[in-house]
């Protein structure tokens, strides 16, 4: 599901170290001067040096007092506010997480690493109200197939059915949806199985009709799901839950 993955986040942090002074915005009461941005920069080489030994060593606490320092210091890079975030997502803190995404999308709203961490963190709380328009940006402004899958069942579930059919008709339209997948259960204690995005907004599109009692309409859905993926275990059950 989440795919943020740290790696990639500290060699961001990394690099964002490496290539930006990180001065401090200065005040009519504080002037930066040559002496103080050097001086913080030699706190975010030290920082950075710790926040890296933290993570080495599994020790999420040093590394997020790191992370708060490191933002204090450089309120104009967003880097250390994405990892925190991410951070805390990782930890199952849902509501830090949420909270640290949502003020970096009120200073850029179309940062995807805040969108992607307030989409699953806001779900995560059962806040799906307020998680959909995020997973809707994530897909707009990247393309991801599986943020307009995760808002397309958002919207079944909140009974928003026809901005839903909506999501699933552009999915199963998108020819890159047959090459990615998605993981279901087989049923139960049958463990997992993987399926086509295509299949999986198949039957999602099957359940929405059942929803508003089409069942002719679902019936085809199912069908055609199966027709995608024959071995799609949910996809048959919700087929002879139709009989």
């Amino acid at each position: 599901m989440m795919k943020i993955k740290f790696a990639v986040l500290i060699l961001l942090l990394c690099i964002a170290v490496q290539s930006f002074s990180f001065a401090q915005e200065a005040t009519p009461d504080a002037p930066e001067t040559k002496e103080t941005s050097e001086s913080n920069k030699a706190k975010n080489d030290v920082d950075n040096r710790i926040y890296s030994l933290a993570m080495r060593y599994n020790d999420a606490s040093v590394a997020k007092i790191k992370l708060y320092e490191l933002m204090e210091r450089n309120p104009g890079n967003l880097v250390y506010a994405e990892t925190l975030a991410s951070m805390y997502f990782e930890m199952e803190q849902y509501g830090s997480a949420a909270l640290v995404s949502l003020d970096l999308l009120e200073r850029n709203d179309k940062n995807l690493t805040a969108l992607e961490v307030a989409a699953f963190s806001l779900e995560q709380l059962g806040a799906l109200e307020r998680a959909l328009p995020h997973f809707e940006s994530l897909h707009l402004l990247s393309g991801d197939l599986f943020s307009l899958y995760k808002a397309g069942y958002l919207q079944y579930t909140l009974k928003k059915y026809d901005e839903a059919l909506n999501s699933v008709n552009m999915l199963i339209k998108d020819s890159k949806a047959a090459e990615q997948k998605l993981n279901f259960p087989k049923g139960e204690n049958k463990g997992m199985q993987e399926v086509s995005m295509t299949a999986a907004a198949e039957n999602l599109k099957g359940l929405i009709y059942k929803e508003q009692g089409s069942n002719e309409d679902a019936k085809k859905a199912f069908e055609a799901a199966l027709a995608v993926n024959p071995d799609f275990e949910l996809a048959k059950e919700n087929l002879a839950g139709l009989q």
